[in-house]
């Protein structure tokens, strides 16, 4: 039993890195759109944002 729930989370971390990726280059261009435009609040909602989808990634990916 414990090796099909091991097969299982392997496969939804399989699913969810390519996913993460493009999170994070979107939330990327939407930094870059923030700091062109000088919104201090919009960086840092994005640096929140890309703190926590690259600390989900580190998890995924060990």
């Amino acid at each position: 039993m414990e090796q099909v729930i091991q097969a299982f989370k392997r496969r939804d971390a399989e699913l969810r890195i390519p996913v993460l990726r493009l999170e994070i280059d979107y939330e990327l261009a939407t930094l870059h759109d923030a700091m062109l435009a000088e919104d201090l609040e919009a960086m840092n909602r994005c640096k929140r944002k890309l703190k926590r989808l690259s600390q989900e990634l580190i998890l995924l990916e060990v």
